[in-house]
């Protein structure tokens, strides 16, 4: 368990890297898997992806088998929700946001594998992931923009007279800022919340036995629910601030 967890006396279920620690605990490098659990755990997802992209991209055929037609399906649905949002243009942000999706779902799933754990029930996975569409994101503004247009863009459309007395503009760009710089934390604690709830209640569940089983049963289903649609909410949060920092003429 992670030290935190220990600390805190937080209920969880046992992963391998848990166990691994408990009986090697003597060993020096033992409470570096602890330290980084979850960022293992995330390497290891990010792994299996990989593979199945490799054994799914591996012998393309016209007449694809199950693995390459889910991949192929996956991808046409992804770039069909990005395109819905952002316009015919999003289409070149789908390999970013169809692969945000993939790793954070197969994350979220991972957890309810036994043994196994939701990297995404950390704060410092999510906030990682949820930094990196912040950087994207300011970096297409910029670059779709312009800086001063960015800036511009931040002090809000349309202004009005009071524009003219500065005041307005200057409010609306310091307001505008503080939530660019809010969204990334708000982003990050919502998936990481969701998920690392579900975690610790069945955890919980799965303490009570058999005694518990039924409850256990209808609360995995519900974490995998929270699984996808936690994903997808951070998805479709990432395209609208793709969508907020676009050129009006290519999100119509």
């Amino acid at each position: 368990m992670d030290t935190a967890a220990v600390s805190s006396g937080q209920p969880e279920l046992p992963d391998f890297i848990g166990l691994l620690s408990e009986v090697f605990k003597n060993a020096s490098w033992a409470p570096y898997l602890l330290f980084w659990r979850n960022i293992i755990f995330s390497l290891i997802t990010a792994g299996i992806i990989l593979l199945l992209a490799y054994l799914a991209g591996r012998k393309r055929e016209m007449l694809p088998g199950k693995l390459q037609n889910a991949a192929e399906a996956l991808v046409e649905i992804s770039d069909e929700f990005v395109r819905g949002i952002l316009g015919p243009k999003g289409s070149r942000f789908t390999p970013f946001i169809g692969t945000l999706f993939i790793y954070i779902l197969f994350m979220n799933l991972s957890g309810l594998i036994p043994f196994f754990k939701s990297a995404t029930s950390s704060w410092s996975v999510t906030l990682a992931l949820a930094l990196c569409v912040f950087v994207y994101v300011q970096y297409t503004a910029i670059k779709e923009l312009g800086f001063f247009g960015y800036m511009d863009h931040l002090a809000g459309k349309p202004r009005g007279a009071l524009a003219f007395t500065l005041i307005i503009p200057v409010m609306m760009f310091f307001l505008h800022l503080v939530s660019e710089l809010i969204k990334p934390v708000s982003l990050s604690l919502r998936l990481r919340s969701n998920i690392w709830g579900d975690d610790v209640l069945l955890a919980v569940l799965g303490g009570f036995g058999l005694m518990g089983f039924p409850l256990l049963f209808f609360n995995t289903l519900m974490a995998v629910l929270t699984a996808v649609v936690q994903a997808l909410v951070f998805c479709i949060l990432t395209t609208i601030y793709f969508a907020l920092v676009m050129p009006e003429e290519e999100t119509g």
